[in-house]
């Protein structure tokens, strides 16, 4: 537990880093242009009133570059805002959950058997910031993450397992994918595995010896009902052979 608060910590910081790094000062030109723009724009306010006003919606955010650099360390949003034209520019981020059908992977298990694998992905961004300026597209950069995280976990699993331990293993991926993800403002939220499938010869092979091991506890328990007629007979012939001679017993006594 302290291990990954240190690691947060660490990942946090140097997050925080690289946003002080990117919204540093524009310079003496930069101030310059930005000024005149600003002049312009009060200027000609009737017409570019319509290029400065910007609404975005309510699971939006917008990372807004000045000159190619991040003007604040939080994004603008939800709601209406002003951007300077010709200086200023938006990229709007959608924060609402994502969720991605894993292609079917063909997988080799730690104990040699191939299987075919897919899965599916509940995703969100969750700093806007580290999401545009850390990663060219985050979307498809986490599919293909997922795609091999896939690999990489059901390598280190058998057969069983697999089969088996399906909860765990969605926790193992969703936990490597969430540490992979985080310095690009990508929180995983789920992930699971929606089907194994087995080879055709290997799913005979089972099913054979599932069979026969139905046809094994069938003949136990056939062996077991046996014992107990048979004990059963048994003891009737028992009850019956000992009342015939308390009977008989009776009988010459009462003779006498």
């Amino acid at each position: 537990m302290e291990d990954q608060m240190e690691s947060q910590k660490r990942r946090q910081e140097s997050k925080d880093v690289l946003i002080s790094e990117r919204t540093g000062s524009l310079g003496c030109l930069g101030w310059f242009i930005v000024i005149l723009s600003g002049f312009f724009t009060v200027l000609l306010f009737p017409i570019t009133v319509w290029f400065c006003l910007k609404i975005v919606q309510e699971y939006e955010r917008a990372v807004i570059f000045r000159l190619g650099r991040i003007i604040d360390k939080k994004p603008k949003g939800p709601g209406i805002f002003f951007i300077l034209p010709c200086t200023d520019s938006l990229i709007r981020v959608d924060l609402r959950t994502v969720s991605f059908d894993i292609p079917p992977q063909e997988i080799l298990t730690k104990d040699s058997v191939t299987v075919s694998v897919d899965g599916v992905v509940y995703f969100r961004v969750s700093d806007p910031i580290a999401s545009v300026a850390n990663v060219t597209n985050a979307d498809f950069s986490t599919r293909l993450l997922a795609q091999t995280t896939l690999r990489n976990v059901l390598g280190t699993k058998n057969l069983a397992e697999v089969l088996s331990d399906r909860e765990g293993i969605a926790h193992s991926m969703q936990s490597n994918l969430d540490e992979a993800t985080d310095n690009w403002g990508i929180k995983v939220e789920r992930v699971e595995i929606k089907d194994v499938k087995l080879p055709f010869q290997l799913q005979r092979a089972m099913a054979a010896e599932a069979e026969a091991a139905r046809e094994a506890r069938a003949k136990v328990c056939l062996m077991q009902h046996t014992n107990v007629l048979t004990y059963s007979q048994s003891l009737q012939t028992a009850i019956f052979t000992d009342f015939m001679a308390s009977s008989l017993l009776t009988g010459d006594c009462s003779r006498r």
